[in-house]
């Protein structure tokens, strides 16, 4: 199966900060907040939410393609991607800047202020899927530059090609007639639980009235699971159990990367989900959202420690 990834490609200077981002907020004065923080920690990481799904994929024996636009600093990363198993070609360099830069500090409950700086990715609707010399099966639609999040659900609708519509952080910024209308037809919708209560929110939408344009709607719970509705189902996923818990930038990423590799080949809908489950958490166990690795077997040796895929993941060992 062809999955084409677009959005944000990105370093990211990730921070702790040891105690409680709650204790530090006072209500009453919100409207003039003033807040900076001493982190104990800061490292530098390859994110953007487009190579941290493909990174999961490659893992799990994918050869994902990623279409982005990237800054002139972008080569040590493509040389990293490329050694993992993700397709860089399409992939264009902006002469003159750099690429973009996402800046987040977690506190001792995990608890993230972030923010983002977009860089090369404000080029990203220069490019378009109308100049692909294939058809995807399927293109993922995750945060990027405004003008690119609006065109490309556009151009999937145009050529009939599948989308899943993944706005995450940019709900914030989006209205919700640009929810609504890149939501109508999508096929699948991801979003985490405060991200769908905002869509709800901005849209005028329950989930009800949700399914009525989205084929497939996956909500993600952090701690408490995900829950995928479709066809008047809701099938829950549980999380795994973690062996520690280091840093949560990216958990959603691997979660998606594990997800769609089980789309890919065919899978159920719960097993997908419980491949992303387990994709998550070793995401998780490591700081930054590429740190992670294993091998299919093991992955698949720790995932029938908590799953019963009744044999259907040796394709991955397999192949």
């Amino acid at each position: 199966m062809e999955i084409l990834l677009t959005g944000s490609v990105a370093y990211d200077y990730l921070m702790t900060f040891p105690g409680l981002f709650k204790e530090q907020i006072l209500p009453e004065r919100l409207a003039s907040i003033s807040l900076s923080f001493l982190v104990d920690s800061m490292s530098k990481q390859r994110g953007g939410v487009a190579p941290n799904i493909a990174y999961t994929m490659a893992l799990l024996g994918e050869r994902p393609r990623v279409m982005a636009t990237v800054g002139e600093d972008f080569g040590d990363y493509r040389a990293w991607l490329e050694s993992k198993g993700v397709d860089t070609a399409l992939m264009k360099v902006v002469p003159g800047l750099f690429t973009a830069s996402f800046f987040a500090t977690t506190d001792r409950d995990s608890a993230q202020i972030a923010s983002f700086y977009p860089g090369a990715m404000g080029q990203a609707a220069s490019q378009s899927l109308k100049d692909l010399e294939y058809k995807p099966d399927l293109v993922i639609v995750s945060p990027n530059a405004p003008d690119a999040m609006m065109k490309f659900p556009a151009e999937c609708r145009a050529l009939g090609i599948k989308y899943l519509y993944d706005p995450s952080q940019q709900v914030l910024r989006l209205e919700g007639r640009e929810l609504a209308r890149d939501m109508e037809d999508a096929y699948f919708l991801f979003c985490n639980d405060y991200e769908f209560g905002l869509i709800s929110r901005k849209t005028g939408w329950d989930l009800r009235q949700m399914l009525q344009h989205v084929k497939v709607v996956v909500v993600t719970r952090g701690k408490d699971g995900a829950n995928l509705y479709t066809n008047g189902e809701d099938i829950f996923i549980p999380t795994v159990p973690e062996e520690k818990i280091v840093d949560p930038t990216g958990v959603g990423d691997a979660f998606r990367g594990g997800f769609l590799t089980g789309y890919a080949h065919g899978f159920d809908w719960k097993l997908c989900g419980e491949i992303g489950s387990l994709a998550a958490v070793y995401c998780l166990e490591q700081r930054g959202p590429q740190a992670h690795s294993y091998t299919r077997k093991e992955f698949v040796q720790r995932f029938r420690r908590h799953f019963d895929d009744g044999g259907k993941l040796d394709q991955l060992i397999r192949e």
